[in-house]
C-alpha cells in the first residue's frame, strides 16, 4: 500500500513537471514550431553525436565521459530553456514589484485618472516586464473597450507571478466594487511590503541551501582533482589527461552554481548611472579604472615576453626579494594592480550606502515640513539643511544651491540624485518629485517613500549578512582547496625524486612499483594554477552577485582570492618538502 502511494506521489509531481514545462512552452516569445527546430532537435542530434565520440575514442573511461556528458548538459539546457526564461520573467516581476506599487500610490494620491495611473506606469522603462504588463492592461482597456477591472482580471490568469497575479485580482475586485484607487492602495501598502519581504527572506533562503551545495560539490570536486593528480603514480595512466578531464568537470560544476546564483539572487541594485549628467565621482572612478587595467596589462607583458625570452625585462625583476620567482606567483602579481579600482569602488560604495541610510529621514522631514509650511522645497530646505544628515549633507546643501539659483526642479533633484549615485535615492526623488508636481499632499509623500525605503534598507542588511558569510566560505573553499591540489602534486613530485636516487643506487627497480615517469609536472602545476584563477573569479562573481553592489568589486575580490590561492599554493610545496625531503 505504501509503495502504491509513492508511486503515486512520484507520478503527481512527473504531471505537475510536465504542466508547468509544457505552459513555459505555450508562453514562450519564439513559436514552439520554431523553436523544436532551430534549437530543441540540434540539441539532441547534438548529445546523440557527442555519445557516439565517446563509444569511438579509444581512452580511458575517465577521460571520455565527460564528452557526452557536454551533449547531455546542452540537450537538458535547450528542454529546460523556456522554463527558464519564465523564471526569469517572473523574478523580473517580482523584484520591482515593491517600486511599482509605491509609484503607482504616489501617482494615485494626485487625484489623477486612475487609467493615467497606469499610462504613465507603463511608460517607465525601469520597470522593464512591469511596464510591459502595465501596456497590456491599457492596451486591453484602449483597444478592446474592456474595463480596467476586466483587464486585471484577464492578466491576472496570464501572469507568472503569483504576487502580481494576487494584486492584480484583488485591485480587480475593489476598483468593481466601486472604491478609489488611491484610498485601496494606502491601506494595502502594508501588506504589499510584506509580500515583497516574503519573497526577498525567500531568496536569501535560498542562496543559503546554495551555499550548502556549493561547499558540498567543491569539496567532491576538489577530492577528484586529487586523486587524478595522485592515483597514475600507481596506475601508470597519463595525468595529464586525468586531470584536464576533472578541470573541466570542475570548470562546469562552478560555471552551474554562479549561473544558478545569478538568477536565485534578488534584484536589488545599489548604484545609479544617469548617463547625461555625470558627476565628479565618475572622472575618478575612470581614473581608477584606467591605472589599475592599465598597469595589470603592462605585468602581464612583461611577463609574457620575460617567459617566452622576447625581453630583457622579466616579472621576478618587479619581485626581487623572491628568487626564484614560484609559477604560482607569475599568475597572482600581474593581477594586483586591478585592486587600485576595486578599493576606489567599494569606498564610494559605502558612501552610497551611508547616503541611502539617511534618505527616509531626509524625505520625511521634507513632507513633514513642506505639508505644514505650505512652503516650496528651497525655502523648507533653508533650514532644513542646516541639521545634519550624514553622509547626504553636501548633497543636500547643493540641492538647496541650485534651487535658490532659480534652477528649474526637476533638473535640480536630478542633479541631487546624480551627486547620490544611488539607484534607491533616484527611484523614489522621481515619486516625490512628480507627486508634488501633480499635487499631491507632501506629508503623505514622505511618509509613505520613508516607510518603504525602510523596509528595503532592513532586507539589504540581511543580504550584507548572507553575502558576508559567503566571502568567509569562498576564501576558506579557495586556500582548503589549493591546500589539498599542491599536497598531492608535491608528494608526487618528492616520490620522483626519491625514486631517481634508489634507481641511481641501484637498489631495485622503482619504476614496478610507482610510475612517476608518467609524470609532467610543470605542466601540471601550470593547470592546477588556471584552476585557481578560475575558482577566483567565478567566486569573486558570486560575491558580487550576492552582495548586489558595482560589477567592478569582483577587481577586489579576485585579486584577494588569485593571492590567497597563490600563496597556499607556494607554502604548501614548501612545508611539505620540509616534512617529507630526505
Amino acid at each position: 500500500m505504501a509503495s502504491t502511494d509513492e508511486a503515486s506521489d512520484g507520478f503527481e509531481l512527473a504531471s505537475l513537471l510536465s504542466e508547468g514545462l509544457i505552459e513555459s512552452y505555450d508562453q514562450m516569445p519564439m513559436p514552439i514550431g520554431r523553436y523544436l527546430t532551430i534549437i530543441l532537435i540540434p540539441s539532441v542530434v547534438f548529445f546523440v553525436v557527442t555519445i557516439g565520440i565517446a563509444l569511438v575514442l579509444d581512452f580511458r573511461l575517465m577521460i571520455r565521459a565527460p564528452i557526452p556528458m557536454l551533449g547531455l548538459l546542452a540537450m537538458l539546457s535547450a528542454i529546460f530553456y523556456p522554463k527558464i526564461l519564465l523564471s526569469q520573467r517572473k523574478q523580473e516581476l517580482n523584484d520591482r514589484f515593491h517600486l511599482l506599487v509605491t509609484h503607482m500610490t504616489v501617482l494615485a494620491t494626485t487625484k489623477i485618472d486612475r487609467m493615467e495611473v497606469f499610462r504613465r506606469l507603463s511608460e517607465e522603462e525601469e520597470y522593464g516586464e512591469l511596464a510591459r504588463e502595465m501596456h497590456r492592461v491599457v492596451e486591453l482597456v484602449d483597444t478592446w473597450n474592456q474595463s480596467l477591472d476586466d483587464a486585471m482580471r484577464r492578466r491576472a490568469k496570464q501572469v507568472p507571478s503569483d504576487t502580481l497575479s494576487d494584486f492584480f485580482d484583488r485591485l480587480a475586485y475593489t476598483l468593481g466594487a466601486g472604491q478609489e484607487l488611491d484610498d485601496y492602495l494606502i491601506s494595502e501598502q502594508t501588506q504589499i511590503i510584506q509580500n515583497y519581504k516574503t519573497v526577498y527572506e525567500g531568496t536569501l533562503d535560498n542562496l543559503e541551501v546554495m551555499k550548502d551545495l556549493y561547499l558540498s560539490m567543491i569539496l567532491s570536486m576538489t577530492f577528484a582533482l586529487v586523486f587524478a593528480v595522485v592515483l597514475p603514480v600507481l596506475t601508470g595512466t597519463d595525468p595529464t589527461m586525468t586531470v584536464s578531464a576533472v578541470i573541466v568537470l570542475f570548470i562546469f560544476v562552478q560555471t552551474g552554481f554562479f549561473l544558478a546564483i545569478r538568477s536565485i539572487s534578488p534584484h536589488d541594485p545599489l548604484w545609479y548611472h544617469p548617463e547625461e549628467l555625470p558627476s565628479p565621482i565618475e572622472h575618478r572612478l575612470n581614473v581608477a579604472m584606467g591605472i589599475g587595467i592599465g598597469l595589470t596589462t603592462l605585468l602581464l607583458l612583461i611577463s609574457l615576453t620575460g617567459m617566452l625570452g622576447l625581453s630583457p625585462l622579466t616579472l621576478g625583476m618587479l619581485v626581487p626579494f623572491v628568487d626564484p620567482l614560484p609559477l604560482a606567483l607569475y599568475a597572482a602579481v600581474p593581477t594586483t594592480p586591478l585592486i587600485i579600482p576595486g578599493i576606489v569602488f567599494r569606498a564610494e560604495e559605502q558612501r552610497i550606502l551611508g547616503r541611502d541610510d539617511e534618505y527616509p529621514s531626509f524625505i520625511r522631514a521634507l513632507g513633514a515640513t513642506e505639508g505644514a509650511k505650505q512652503a516650496t522645497t528651497s525655502e523648507v530646505l533653508r533650514t532644513l539643511r542646516k541639521k545634519d544628515f550624514g553622509a547626504l549633507t553636501p548633497q543636500i546643501n547643493d540641492l538647496y544651491k541650485r534651487l535658490n539659483m532659480r534652477l528649474e526642479p526637476a533638473k535640480a533633484w536630478r542633479h541631487f540624485t546624480a551627486d547620490c549615485r544611488s539607484y534607491l535615492i533616484q527611484t523614489f526623488s522621481e515619486m516625490y518629485l512628480v507627486g508634488r508636481e501633480m499635487g499631491g499632499s507632501p506629508k503623505l509623500l514622505g511618509e509613505l517613500i520613508s516607510e518603504n525605503m525602510n523596509e528595503v534598507l532592513q532586507l539589504r542588511q540581511r543580504r550584507a549578512q548572507a553575502a558576508t558569510t559567503l566571502i568567509g566560505l569562498l576564501y576558506g573553499i579557495t586556500a582548503a582547496s589549493t591546500f589539498a591540489f599542491f599536497i598531492g602534486l608535491q608528494v608526487v613530485n618528492i616520490l620522483a625524486g626519491m625514486g631517481l636516487q634508489l634507481e641511481s643506487n641501484g637498489s631495485f627497480d622503482v619504476a614496478s612499483l610507482i610510475h612517476t615517469g608518467v609524470y609532467n609536472i610543470p605542466l601540471i602545476e601550470f593547470l592546477l594554477i588556471i584552476i585557481i584563477m578560475f575558482n577566483a573569479l567565478l567566486s569573486a562573481l558570486m560575491i558580487r552577485t550576492t552582495d548586489g553592489g558595482h560589477k567592478a568589486n569582483t577587481y577586489l575580490h579576485f585579486v584577494i582570492l588569485s593571492w590567497i590561492g597563490s600563496i597556499t599554493a607556494v607554502m604548501t610545496k614548501w612545508l611539505v618538502t620540509q616534512f617529507l625531503a630526505i
